[in-house]
């Protein structure tokens, strides 16, 4: 993996918001695998072999009249890639109770403390979707409770879960180096319970959870529901996120068909966080 070649895109966007979310949504469909948001935008990075010369062609938002977007580019070799994110990564702290910080910051007092070195994995919590996803986790059970974390990045929801009690848990993930991630941040934060797997939801025949959290996009969330729910267990409970609070209803239309029920919604920046229970 040493020697895997990525390119950053440095984009400055005007106006930030709804131009930055957008940017990253539309980025993220075209295959861009890792964002990190900026003061004046977002920098976006994709493996140098998935690139393809009319990629940004498709990314509608850079042909608005609405917003003022400029870029340039270069080639990161993942060797670099921590002296990259230093650069840009802050700790964060969700709701007074779970920091979410590197090696090198200082620990804060929070009840949950968190360690991560994110590499080219999604997952630093300063991403709307997984600052909710920890917020549903801060505030439900845990505890005892199996769990899943589906398309896990960085590993850093399970590894907040195993910290609110429970086991045991799987961590999978489609991409080797999300994968390869995870494992080290486990092991960072001495997790004992947490099982990391590469590979998508085809996975996930003849495994069981009483909660499930996915932290995806809309369109893998649609297509893989079905296997999800057939892993819940009875009185099971479905997180899901990765999609705009314009994509709720076609997603709740998609859980009710499996009879899940819609108990709890956070937004943040137009971005949501569903909790279902089976």
């Amino acid at each position: 993996m040493s020697n895997t070649i990525y390119i950053g895109y440095y984009f400055k966007v005007k106006p930030l918001q709804p131009g930055v979310e957008i940017l990253i949504a539309e980025l993220g469909y075209a295959g861009f695998e890792s964002f990190v948001e900026t003061e004046e935008g977002v920098t976006a990075y994709i493996q140098k072999e998935e690139w393809k010369d009319n990629m940004l062609d498709d990314i509608q938002i850079l042909e608005s009249d609405e917003f003022e977007i400029s870029f340039t580019s270069e080639d990161i070799e993942q060797t670099n890639w921590n002296e990259e994110w230093e650069k840009n990564f802050n700790p964060i702290i969700v709701d007074d109770k779970c920091s979410v910080r590197a090696p090198f910051h200082e620990k804060p007092d929070t009840e949950f403390d968190i360690i991560i070195e994110p590499k080219m994995s999604f997952g630093t919590g300063h991403h709307e979707t997984t600052h909710m996803m920890i917020q549903h986790i801060l505030k439900n059970d845990f505890e005892g409770k199996s769990v899943l974390d589906m398309g896990c990045g960085t590993g850093v929801l399970a590894i907040l879960a195993e910290l609110k009690g429970a086991k045991p848990l799987d961590a999978i993930d489609y991409d080797n180096w999300c994968y390869l991630n995870s494992l080290e941040n486990v092991e960072r934060n001495n997790s004992k319970h947490i099982t990391v797997l590469e590979g998508d939801a085809s996975l996930l025949h003849g495994r069981h959870y009483d909660i499930v959290i996915a932290n995806i996009n809309r369109n893998i969330l649609l297509n893989d529901m079905e296997t999800y729910v057939n892993t819940l267990n009875e009185n099971g409970v479905l997180f899901l996120s990765g999609f705009y609070k314009d994509d709720i209803s076609v997603i709740e239309a998609e859980c009710n068909k499996y009879s899940l029920k819609l108990v709890d919604t956070l937004e943040r920046n137009n971005w949501v966080a569903l909790k279902f229970q089976k």
